[in-house]
């Protein structure tokens, strides 16, 4: 992502950016979530207030509203917690979380939010509550691309551990080599 290529319009620029960081984090998103990505990064790119909010308290908030607020609010709980752990996943510790309370809250929020729409959508949210690792790993590429470092070790081993992340597995395995056992030997299976 040394490049930047200018593109006719926002969305373009963003799907290269996103198809760019799938490459690196060497996964490949289905149509419906790349999309979902795109217009995630371009609605939340000029609101900044997204990491300060505590999203514990507005799932909770959500979990008491019914119909058309609590499907807003659980979807905002979804992809605030996406973008923490995908672009901000040094905020963690900052708030003495582990990256990996976002990564459950989030694919909670969705995953009740698929239950709860009776309508076209509700696979989308399923998606992406079951394949939001691997969204959160093409965030980290990007947040990278912007100047954040990477991970350090401890909380890159712990997101491995508790999610599976093939990146935070990448990232240990770079800085420990040989300590840990290959992808190709069968040992682990990080999908």
């Amino acid at each position: 992502m040394a490049t930047l290529v200018m593109h006719p319009t926002a969305a373009a620029q963003w799907y290269e950016l996103v198809s760019e960081a799938e490459a690196t984090a060497h996964c490949s998103l289905a149509e419906e979530l790349e999309s979902y990505l795109v217009f995630l990064l371009m609605r939340f790119a000029n609101r900044p207030e997204v990491t300060g909010t505590t999203l514990a308290l507005e799932y909770l908030n959500s979990v008491r509203e019914t119909g058309r607020l609590q499907q807003e609010q659980l979807k905002d709980v979804g992809d605030q917690c996406l973008l923490l752990s995908g672009l901000f996943p040094r905020l963690a510790e900052r708030k003495r979380v582990k990256i990996s309370y976002f990564v459950d809250l989030g694919r909670v929020a969705y995953q009740q939010l698929s239950t709860l729409l009776r309508n076209s959508a509700a696979p989308l949210y399923a998606h992406l509550s079951h394949d939001f690792v691997p969204l959160m790993d093409v965030l980290q590429v990007i947040g990278r691309g912007n100047g954040n470092a990477t991970l350090e070790l401890l909380p890159a081993c712990d997101l491995w551990l508790d999610t599976g992340s093939r990146l935070a597995y990448e990232s240990v395995c770079q800085r420990t080599p040989g300590a840990l056992p290959g992808r190709d030997t069968g040992v682990l299976n990080i999908h």
